[in-house]
């Protein structure tokens, strides 16, 4: 809960700060958990401060070190009132719109899967302050000497030993190292458009909407990793790119659909991560993610892990909750957004 501080502080006072480092934290308070939930456990630590705090640091340490989280709720009993406590989860934390003037280097460190933090917030900070790294760790601990702590200690001392970064050439949107939205489209009723209208007339179709895609790809800054005949997998440098891109394609096929004979019905999943890059094309888990969320949107529709809706929330986007939604080859249900694609005008 100490990197929102961290980071004002390394803002209003960039001269005192050579490095960050920031290990499993967020810029948005809501982002860790629902609003609700928050003044949930505020009202209980004035309430009942013995079962408070206990209920704290069970979230993140009754399964994996009882224990430890027992030691713990002493420490926190002893050093933090129920008052405190209570205040800090009240307050409205938000520092997100001071990331980008973050000048320091930055590594942010956060355990992919964390019982107490969700991955999407260190993946935020990452893509969203210049010059920072994303170091995933392995595990589950919210503590970072808990669980397999040399991961954490390798990432840092590398971090602490590697050169000044040169000042980086102009470029727009540059993305940290590893980072990429990966996007995916793909043409609605294809194997039905091809039986109706024939071989021929069909591929017509499909090089307009090869033409269309590819267009809005380049005035975006995307990479087209591959085509699959009847929709693209693409990727980009930074989540803002990736679903401007995103927009710009519906848009461009519901001008099209205006006139055209034969619509053409395209829907988009995008997600963000740190895919593997190997032989000219992307592989992991935020790839398969991308895909599976694409195949839940319907014709025109342009539907984003909350990953992306957390990078992109002050951003001006238009976006509704589609829920959690179960995708194949996931265990856990993921959280889906609408964009309002129409209304971003």
């Amino acid at each position: 809960m100490t990197g929102p501080v961290a980071i004002q502080y390394a803002t209003r006072h960039s001269d005192n700060v050579k490095r960050m480092i920031l290990y499993s934290t967020f810029s948005r308070f809501d982002e860790v958990m629902p609003e609700d939930t928050l003044m949930g456990l505020a009202a209980l630590c004035r309430s009942n401060w013995q079962m408070a705090s206990q209920t704290f640091m069970d979230m993140s340490l009754r399964e994996i070190a009882p224990e430890a989280s027992l030691r713990l709720t002493a420490v926190l009993r002893e050093t933090v009132g129920a008052d405190v406590l209570a205040s800090t989860l009240e307050t409205k934390i938000d520092v997100t719109e001071l990331l980008s003037a973050v000048k320091s280097p930055t590594l942010v460190l956060h355990r992919v899967n964390d019982s107490a933090m969700p991955f999407a917030t260190s993946q935020k900070l990452a893509a969203l302050i210049p010059n920072a790294r994303l170091a995933p760790l392995n595990g589950t601990s919210n503590y970072p000497a808990l669980g397999d702590s040399q991961q954490a200690v390798d990432s840092i001392v590398a971090f602490l030993n590697q050169d000044e970064p040169k000042a980086p050439e102009p470029e727009p949107e540059a993305a940290p190292s590893g980072f990429r939205a990966v996007l995916f489209t793909d043409i609605v009723g294809h194997t039905a458009m091809t039986q109706r209208l024939g071989d021929s007339k069909a591929r017509e179709v499909l090089r307009e909407h090869e033409q269309i895609t590819r267009d809005e790809l380049k005035s975006h800054g995307g990479s087209e990793v591959k085509t699959m005949g009847d929709g693209f997998m693409a990727s980009f440098s930074s989540a803002t790119k990736g679903l401007e891109c995103a927009i710009a394609i519906q848009r461009a096929f519901s001008e099209r659909n205006e006139s055209a004979a034969e619509p053409i019905l395209v829907r988009v999943g995008l997600n963000a991560g740190e895919p593997i890059a190997e032989d000219d094309d992307l592989f992991g888990t935020a790839v398969i993610a991308a895909a599976r969320i694409a195949a839940k949107a319907d014709g025109s529709e342009i539907l984003t892990s909350d990953t992306v809706r957390g990078i992109l929330a002050v951003k001006g986007f238009l976006f509704a909750d589609r829920g959690d939604v179960a995708l194949r080859g996931f265990e856990d249900p993921m959280r889906l957004y609408e964009v309002s694609w129409r209304q971003n005008e």
